[in-house]
């Protein structure tokens, strides 16, 4: 029986960092490689779909994870506004903690690489949804769900833009007053 390695899950969570944070294009397979210690022919015994498959599936990782993150916060708090408002100083924190490289794992990715694979699209199009269901359910309704997660990924591009954490403070603010709390 072969010995079972980590090498696939290690490429795949480099791949969603360096995806993350340089975008598809900018992101080489040997990079991904290098920094994930895998040998060069492992790429293809994993992925024999290649780089495409391989973002898929970052994209799709990392999208779970920050859907089971949101989740957590959502459910540690009930009142919808103060939810977001933690969840926002979450994705703050991790920006700086990043010095502003890592923002949303699959912005960079959908808008590098959604319009010139239909695999990538998709999975960027499923990660947006499972997060804007999980809205959905915490604040009752879908459009507002959709104003919520459009208001977030605008934030999380001018905060890493600005290099500041002051978008997301803003539209903290401003979710708060829209879900029924008054600005402070």
């Amino acid at each position: 029986m072969p010995r079972r390695t980590d090498t696939r899950q290690r490429v795949v969570r480099t791949a969603a960092g360096l995806f993350r944070a340089q975008g598809y294009h900018a992101t080489g397979i040997n990079q991904v490689l290098a920094e994930g210690g895998a040998p060069k022919g492992s790429l293809y015994f994993h992925f024999p779909g290649g780089k495409e498959q391989l973002a898929v599936e970052a994209v799709t990782l990392a999208g779970n994870e920050l859907c089971e993150a949101l989740a957590a916060a959502l459910a540690a708090e009930p009142d919808p506004a103060k939810a977001l408002s933690r969840a926002l100083e979450v994705l703050g924190q991790e920006l700086v903690a990043s010095d502003f490289r890592s923002g949303c794992p699959v912005a960079t990715v959908a808008l590098d690489a959604a319009s010139d694979s239909e695999p990538i699209r998709v999975a960027c199009e499923d990660v947006y949804a499972s997060w804007q269901r999980l809205i959905a359910a915490h604040v009752g309704d879908d459009d507002l769900a959709t104003v919520v997660l459009a208001a977030v990924e605008g934030a999380l591009l001018l905060a890493r833009t600005r290099r500041s954490p002051d978008p997301l403070h803003a539209v903290a603010a401003r979710l708060g007053a829209l879900l029924g709390r008054p600005r402070p």
